[in-house]
């Protein structure tokens, strides 16, 4: 691809909407009917075919969503994507297209087209020819009645149970006996021999488990909330727990997965941490790179049932950051999938073949851009015994060491564990547990500062930019390092969304150039590779979820590169940003668009999709509020936020401060009980601590929104109303809720946030940002890493809606849903799919893509 290739699209993958029975509609006819339409949408009285839709009728995505929506309710119309909309922004130039399109798309739902020119025999072709379309939906199947959903979370809560009980019985054994020792030096060596059995069983549990409950993986389909669900999911959620993941891009994952089955090559690396389940659906060939952020799990769930299916790579594949990969896919060798891509079920790049988009398509673009080095079997070796030693030796030790303050930090907390009157009776415990609870949660926090500003600086200098280093050795070590120690969540929340975000990242090492301070320069989840070689321009703004990539890998090295982020841009949400990004000032990049890596560095346009498109920087309604922008106005309203912010901050700190206290005192109350009850108080209170933590932030988010509920909004950034909604994305916390993914449980807690959710939904791992403004019906299904956003920010304005799911809907992996939509009954989001504000789907329809448009459906809605 060059220059601005990346502009020439393929059709839509729906239907042609110019064909009704063989038979195309005249394109006179559709100007006037598309006119009237959006006339009506608009609210004026008659609209020009050559008029534009942003420019001159001052039309939003917004605007144009409702006008697609009410175009596909005309049986006599064409059905329009906002793709087409955005390529065709005037009545005219989108009759045009459509009615162009229409001979392209005659062919029966569901046929490939012939291979052309360009594409070599037995290839399967690009999605625009429908050989990519997802495969049809399983045949239905009656939903899960009421006791079949109770009894599977009865279960899932006795297997919690066990599994806890197990976990305390052994570890009180394994203090007590550590306790037993004599001098700190055999106190150490007994932490060790504890810490390396305890490891290896946590390891090597889980995967006899898997062997036991499971067997091999086959292609399959499982009832949700059945008992083959609950094998199902003790399985899965065992592996995701396992030690061994955090080794992600260490040869020890890659063997950890050979274990559970998985048939892996030779110099496999694997960056990331989104564990795979179905692992002997999983083949990789030798010198295959995943990098970070994929999903390749080896199912999905789809209306109500769990597919199992395989995912295949072949020799030195590329699988880069941010990908989707659903079941039945595969990438034939040396084949690669560009970042922010996905491949729907059915999809298999051949190989030798570029690939990106969701779904993806051929390209050009070459993603593997770093050169082999010499990294053999002995350094692999080598390098996981290291990190193994490194556990047993120090991480280990370090974490008893850290129980044993706990229990030991005050007088009475030691006397817990001794015979004789129980601790809890005396004032002195309360007050020793709470000081023990302010000195080391407000003390790790400048202490933590301190470390996170020099120590990765210091080891920063032994890395050259731009040079090759090979995999596995010193430099790998210290780039990982780096990595790990500057991307601190939770100081990250703490800081974001506020003026001093911009510090705390000057602090950790960015370039940030002569910054203009708006008070939401960067939301809370900002990541990258390395800080010191992160550049933003001036002016610029950023939502949630940006992951910069500084480092580029081959199976067998690794290099770092300086990536800079233009001047006077905004970055929507959930944006993989590359080090080859070529994007520069006054860009708006949309949310989950693929950044384009080649051609010209594009500048003042707004960049949509993936593979990416262009659209209008700004339309009118975005800048109502640009007066507020002033240096007249930002004198008095940025201190006004900057206090509302902080005392944001204050609250964050001091909910979980108390939330520190209260867990201390669990914890503490549970080891002065052990001796007269013994494992089972401390299993007792390891299942209290996690309903604790429920309950706990479920009545601190109700508090926040108590007085302040989060209604539908369209306001300036330094609106009070803003303010409230940014202390609400704060001040309570969300990641407690991962415990609960795929149990009925979750659904339980998302009422109690105040979310209007119907029966036996299936949650596996969605994200809802405004709980209040979302309504799921029965029986949906929401698959892992989905989210549903009920609002968005471009430059200084923020508006939000509420949005609908109907009963039955899919959420596939990874999907992204924005605000003011409206999904039918039945209705299916295709993975790492992106639905647009504003966007109505049909009852029964399947969508996908990024943007997500219609893929196929029949007038009557049954499938082909």
């Amino acid at each position: 691809m060059a220059g601005k290739s990346f502009e020439a699209l393929p059709p839509d993958l729906a239907e042609s909407p110019t064909v009704r029975g063989g038979v195309a509609t005249p394109p006179a006819d559709v100007e006037r009917v598309l006119a009237a339409v959006l006339a009506d949408v608009v609210r004026v009285a008659q609209v020009s075919v050559d008029s534009h839709f942003f420019d001159e009728l001052g039309a939003d995505s917004m605007v144009m969503a409702q006008f697609c929506a009410r175009v596909r309710k005309h049986a006599d119309l064409p059905s329009v994507s906002m793709k087409d909309v955005y390529r065709n922004p005037t009545i005219r130039s989108l009759a045009t297209a459509l009615t162009a399109s229409a001979p392209a798309s005659s062919a029966a739902p569901g046929a490939a087209t012939a291979p052309t020119a360009a594409t070599p025999p037995g290839a399967r072709t690009a999605p625009t020819a429908r050989t990519g379309s997802p495969a049809p939906p399983p045949v239905a199947v009656a939903p899960t009645g009421t006791p079949r959903y109770v009894l599977c979370g009865a279960l899932q809560l006795l297997a919690f149970l066990g599994y806890s009980y197990l976990v305390a019985y052994v570890a009180a054994l394994g203090y007590a006996w550590i306790s037993a020792g004599s001098g700190v030096f055999d106190a150490y060596l007994r932490a060790v021999l504890f810490g390396a059995a305890s490891f290896v069983s946590l390891s090597v549990l889980p995967i006899l488990l898997k062997w036991v409950l499971i067997g091999r993986w086959k292609p399959r389909q499982i009832r949700v909330w059945s008992l083959a669900y609950v094998r199902f999911w003790i399985v899965k959620t065992l592996i995701r727990s396992d030690p061994l993941v955090l080794f992600a891009g260490s040869p020890l994952y890659a063997l950890y997965l050979k274990a559970l089955g998985a048939r892996i090559g030779r110099r496999v690396v694997i960056l990331s941490r989104n564990v795979p389940v179905c692992t002997d659906l999983l083949a990789v060939g030798d010198g295959a790179l995943i990098r970070k952020d994929s999903y390749f799990n080896g199912y999905r769930a789809h209306a109500g049932l769990i597919q199992t299916g395989t995912v295949t790579l072949g020799k030195d594949t590329v699988v880069s950051e941010a990908t989707v990969l659903d079941i039945d896919t595969s990438l034939g060798d040396a084949a690669q999938l560009g970042h922010a891509s996905s491949l729907h079920s059915g999809q298999a790049v051949p190989g030798g073949e570029h690939w990106h988009g969701s779904p993806a398509q051929p390209t050009d673009v070459d993603y593997q851009v770093v050169g082999a080095a010499e990294c053999g079997a002995t350094r692999r070796m080598l390098h996981s015994v290291l990190q193994l030693l490194t556990v047993l030796l120090v991480y280990v030790p370090l974490a008893i060491g850290a129980v044993e303050i706990l229990f030991a930090g005050a007088p009475q907390l030691a006397a817990a564990l001794e015979p004789g009157p129980s601790a809890l009776t005396g004032w002195t415990f309360y007050g020793d547990a709470l000081a023990f609870s302010l000195v080391v949660f407000f003390g790790a926090f400048p202490l933590g500062l301190l470390l996170l500003t020099t120590v990765p600086r210091l080891l920063n200098r032994t890395i050259t930019p731009g040079k090759v280093y090979p995999l596995y050795g010193f430099h790998y070590g210290v780039h990982r390092a780096i990595t790990f120690m500057t991307n601190r969540r939770s100081l990250m929340r703490l800081f974001g969304d506020s003026s001093c975000i911009v510090h705390y990242l000057r602090c950790l090492g960015y370039d940030l150039s002569r910054i203009e301070q708006t008070g939401s320069n960067f939301g809370t989840e900002v990541k990258h590779e390395t800080p010191y070689l992160s550049s933003v321009g001036s002016g610029t703004m950023v939502a949630d979820g940006l992951s910069i990539n500084n480092a580029d890998y081959s199976s067998t090295s690794f290099r770092v590169s300086r990536t800079s982020i233009g001047a006077r841009n905004f970055l929507g949400n959930r944006i993989a940003y590359p080090s080859r990004g070529r994007t520069g000032d006054n860009c708006l990049l949309a949310t989950k668009v693929m950044v384009p890596i080649d051609g010209e560095v594009r500048e003042g346009v707004g960049l949509l999709g993936s593979p990416s498109f262009e659209i209008p920087r700004s339309v009118q309604r975005d800048s109502s509020f640009d007066g507020l922008k002033s240096e007249e106005q930002l004198r008095h309203r940025l201190p006004a936020k900057n206090r509302h912010n902080a005392t944001t901050m204050a609250w964050y700190l001091l909910v979980r401060w108390v939330y520190f206290f209260l867990v201390t005192l669990l914890v503490s109350a549970a080891a002065d009980l052990y001796a007269p009850f013994g494992a089972a108080v401390i299993a007792l209170a390891n299942v209290l601590v996690v309903l604790f933590t429920a309950v706990y932030y479920v009545l601190v988010e109700r508090a926040v929104t108590a007085c302040h509920p989060t209604d539908p909004l369209f306001c300036s950034i330094y609106d009070l109303r803003f303010w409230r909604r940014e202390r609400y994305w704060k001040v309570p916390s969300e990641t407690y809720l991962r415990m609960f993914d795929g149990t009925p449980f979750k659904s339980v807690i998302w009422r109690m946030l105040g979310v209007r959710i119907g029966s036996r939904v299936f949650d596996d791992g969605c994200y809802l940002t405004e709980r209040t403004m979302v309504t799921i019906g029965d029986g949906c299904t929401l698959n892992a890493g989905s989210v549903v956003q009920c609002h968005s920010q471009e430059d200084g304005t923020f508006k939000s809606d509420r949005s609908t799911l109907g009963s039955g809907c899919t959420l596939g992996v990874g999907a992204f849903v924005h605000y003011g939509v409206a999904i039918g009954d039945g209705a299916v989001l295709a993975p790492d799919s992106f639905l647009m504000k504003g966007e109505v789907l049909p009852h029964h329809a399947w969508w996908g893509g990024n943007p997500a448009r219609q893929i196929r459906r029949d007038d009557g809605g049954e499938w082909r």
